[in-house]
């Protein structure tokens, strides 16, 4: 059985008389302890169908099902307790809280998440142990973004979903935060999904999906390359 399956799933704005599909009938069924980069260009669709599938937003169509149990009729409370439990975010800006340390930045999710791991390993999971009492506004991006990643996982998701989580790093930067992120999944068995608009990072992946127009074109699977040979 697939860890998330998303059947003929739509969103639709409209703005009078105007009306936009921001998914248009998508399935995609999503298998369990996949590295899988969703990718496409700007307006594609890339980041309404994360936040679908993150609990952020709703479909006006389709079902959206979690290990078989339709999620896409959830009540707000249901909705935030599947946020809190079963996905984990990381962002291109790593939505840290500057006035709390790094070790506080992680160990938040324990107020939400029944299972939440222990934040001290999983900081030091992403190499910053020397910096558990160190600020945002004191570490570099790089660094923040591992923090965020950190957190992440600290909630011990079935899912992180990452939205252009190296679209504000440097390109070394960002093959170090890639490599950590293929890391964890496969140390952790999670299922990561990333959102970008760049085409070499759908390289190491699993699985490509590739999206246009609010449509799916393709679901590819491929023998990923190792995170060292992606080029910016």
């Amino acid at each position: 059985m697939a860890l998330i399956e998303l059947k003929n799933v739509s969103k639709i704005y409209k703005s009078g008389e105007h009306v936009m599909r921001a998914l248009d009938g998508v399935d995609l069924s999503i298998e369990k302890g996949k590295f899988i980069v969703i990718l496409g260009p700007s307006g594609a669709g890339k980041s309404t169908l994360l936040n679908i599938l993150g609990g952020l937003d709703r479909p006006d169509e389709g079902e959206i099902l979690l290990e078989g149990k339709d999620i896409s009729g959830l009540s707000e409370d249901e909705l935030a307790a599947y946020r809190a439990e079963t996905v984990g975010f990381v962002f291109q800006f790593y939505n840290l809280i500057p006035t709390l340390t790094v070790r506080e930045n992680v160990e938040l999710v324990k107020e939400i998440a029944a299972e939440a791991l222990s934040a001290e390993k999983m900081i030091a999971d992403v190499g910053l142990s020397d910096h558990l009492n160190n600020f945002p506004s004191e570490l570099s991006g790089g660094e923040q973004q591992r923090v965020s990643i950190a957190r992440a996982l600290a909630k011990n998701p079935k899912i992180i979903l990452c939205d252009e989580p190296t679209g504000a790093l440097d390109s070394e930067t960002g093959v170090a935060v890639l490599k950590l992120l293929l890391k964890m999944s496969k140390n952790y068995d999670k299922t990561v999904l990333i959102v970008t608009h760049n085409q070499n990072i759908a390289r190491i992946a699993d699985v490509v999906v590739r999206v246009k127009n609010g449509k799916i074109r393709s679901v590819t699977p491929q023998v990923p390359v190792d995170a060292d040979e992606v080029e910016w």
